[in-house]
């Protein structure tokens, strides 16, 4: 029961960051929108092309280290990643957005990733 809530949570935390790539790469203006930060001036684009590509090489490498690599680097992938959602709500607050979306969506994706690197860590 522990390997599959570990692997299934693992697994799609990946699809989910995947999804969320592709979103910034596809629907550039809606990704911008659910990320907590309105999509604004000449360089916007640059910048969630840059978001889009970052968020589906994390999602696919997850799935590729869970495919290939031991649990334990899988679980401290997710340690050290956690980082971006965990950044990624700081800059959310710090540019006037939604307390509700940093934390609710940013801070509670960083948790999710944390869950599962102990669950990975236990088996």
């Amino acid at each position: 029961m522990l390997t599959a809530c570990a692997y299934g949570l693992t697994i799609l935390l990946a699809a989910g960051i995947i999804f969320i790539g592709f979103r910034f790469l596809l629907i550039r203006h809606a990704a911008a929108v659910s990320f907590g930060l309105p999509f604004e001036g000449s360089t916007a684009e640059a910048y969630l092309d840059t978001k889009g590509l970052r968020d589906l090489t994390y999602g696919i490498l997850g799935i590729v280290l869970l495919a290939v690599a031991s649990t334990q680097t899988v679980g401290w992938f997710l340690i050290v990643t956690a980082t971006v959602p965990i950044g990624d709500s700081l800059i959310v607050l710090r540019y006037g957005g939604k307390p509700a979306v940093a934390l609710g969506i940013h801070l509670a994706t960083a948790l999710a990733m944390l869950i599962a690197a102990a669950l990975l860590f236990a088996l």
